[in-house]
């Protein structure tokens, strides 16, 4: 098999998909997770691994820098990157919705303000329905616009609901369920057809047996 470099961000979802890479038979001396090495190669040579952050995935991919790249839905509906999203892993499950408080109302006549991480998604969603928003863009304790009265809702992955309750607010509207899923720049795709198809596939079938 041709070489193929993998773009994966530490988080919540490397150990998964580190399981499923280990059961395809692609394994590291060194485990990812334990180093701060940022360029890894697995066993038998063929397969390379940038660890960057989440948000930097589809870049490498989208750029070439890698051939492949593992990454949340979230991630992808916000930069929508010019690449094949090509497998579900079904891992890192959770959902995007609109949260705020049980008695909010969303209604199309003023002007909503969302406070997000994600403000293409939210403005996407909320102009298919026909509400005109007023985007503040946050990078954490999104929960908390609410709360001080910076937004009358939040748009935010939501895994338990736990962080909503403790903060008093609810989900009002689910967006989409979010997982990870495998993306491939277009180029290597085209270039390396066969061997990622076999790493395709082979993951997909990985996948299926856990589900």
């Amino acid at each position: 098999m041709e070489t193929l470099t993998i773009a994966m961000a530490k988080g919540r979802t490397t150990n998964r998909a580190l399981e499923i890479l280990s059961r395809m038979g692609i394994r590291f001396s060194v485990h990812p997770e334990d180093s701060r090495k940022l360029v890894f190669t697995d066993d038998t040579g063929t397969i390379k691994l940038l660890q960057v952050k989440a948000v930097d995935v589809p870049t490498y991919v989208e750029k070439g820098a890698a051939d492949l790249g593992i990454v949340g839905k979230d991630i992808v509906m916000e930069d929508v990157p010019n690449v094949y999203e090509l497998a579900d892993l079904d891992i890192g499950k959770c959902k995007i919705a609109v949260a705020g408080f049980p008695q909010t109302m969303l209604c199309n006549n003023t002007t909503l303000t969302v406070a997000t991480k994600y403000p293409n998604v939210a403005k996407a969603y909320f102009d298919q329905k026909g509400f005109r928003t007023d985007i503040i863009k946050l990078n954490g304790s999104i929960e908390l616009a609410p709360l001080i009265g910076l937004a009358d809702v939040i748009v935010d992955i939501v895994e338990t609901g736990t962080t909503l309750k403790e903060n008093g607010l609810v989900i009002l509207e689910e967006i989409g369920d979010i997982s990870a899923r495998l993306i491939v720049n277009k180029a290597s795709y085209a270039i390396k057809t066969a061997s990622i198809r076999q790493f395709i596939d082979s993951m997909n079938a990985e996948v299926k047996l856990q589900s």
